[in-house]
């Protein structure tokens, strides 16, 4: 597991069977050099290089960080307010750009890339986002995007104008019609689409074609029981349906087990 500890300015890898952990990017403290890191806020692995693409959301930028040496870090992207960050099985490279509400993807050797979602100024038309966060590309290469202020979860098949609401999409609030500034999202084979409600501090799943989604973890308020959160952010799952949770104001990551069937 890999973890963006955005307040410690690095990335951990976590061995969840060893319980230990140890730092892979930036080992000084914050800055801007190219092997320090300021504030990360989202990772994703590039297995084919053998590196990870890391969200370097405090110096606007993103950055190829080698997983065999250490000093072997290459910016990839300039001047952008990344958020979200994700490739596709083909090595494209998706980012969410926080403040001009848009989705960009780069293809090998791409200088500006391509808005695939948003990009028509802030709002809540269905061809707009807002603060968009976190991301994801399912295997068909349709886009989710966490549209953090107008609470609602966006599905942008691959060449659409517009996207489609899958979760929220009703205003803020804490119905099971509702989110509350989404952030992680996860979608499983049977495109499940799994929220991190953050000011709901639950976990909500939304099955495709749903109207209103249920509540898989949290719900009981905010707090550090087991059976709470407090502002969850990440989302993750594994192939043997573990679910992992960054629950953010609790520093700490939870591992559930949920049924995917």
């Amino acid at each position: 597991i890999y973890i963006a500890d955005y307040g410690n300015d690095r990335i951990v890898k976590l061995n969840s069977n060893e319980n230990n952990s140890q730092v892979v990017a930036s080992r000084s403290e914050y800055g801007n050099r190219i092997i320090q890191l300021f504030q990360p806020t989202d990772i994703t692995i590039d297995k084919k290089n053998d590196s990870l693409i890391i969200c370097d959301w405090g110096n606007r930028r993103v950055v190829r960080w080698s997983s065999q040496n250490d000093n072997n870090v290459q910016i990839l992207i300039s001047d952008i307010d990344c958020y979200g960050i994700t490739m596709d099985k083909n090595g494209n490279l998706y980012v969410s750009d926080y403040k001009k509400d848009e989705v960009r993807q780069w293809t090998k050797g791409e200088v500006n890339g391509t808005i695939i979602a948003g990009g028509n100024g802030k709002g809540n038309n269905l061809n707009q986002l807002n603060w968009p966060t976190f991301i994801f590309v399912d295997q068909d290469g349709s886009l989710y995007v966490s549209d953090n202020n107008n609470h609602r979860v966006m599905k942008w098949i691959k060449d659409a104008k517009q996207g489609i609401i899958v979760a929220g999409g009703h205003g803020q609030g804490n119905n099971l019609t509702q989110l509350s500034n989404p952030h992680g999202i996860f979608v499983d084979h049977l495109n499940n689409v799994y929220v991190a409600d953050f000011g709901n501090h639950r976990i909500v799943r939304w099955s495709s074609g749903s109207k209103e989604g249920s509540i898989i973890v949290g719900g009981n308020g905010e707090g550090k029981q087991q059976n709470q959160l407090n502002g969850p952010i990440g989302l993750s799952m594994d192939c043997e349906g573990h679910f992992y949770v960054v629950d953010h104001r609790n520093n700490r990551i939870r591992k559930f087990l949920v049924d995917l069937d």
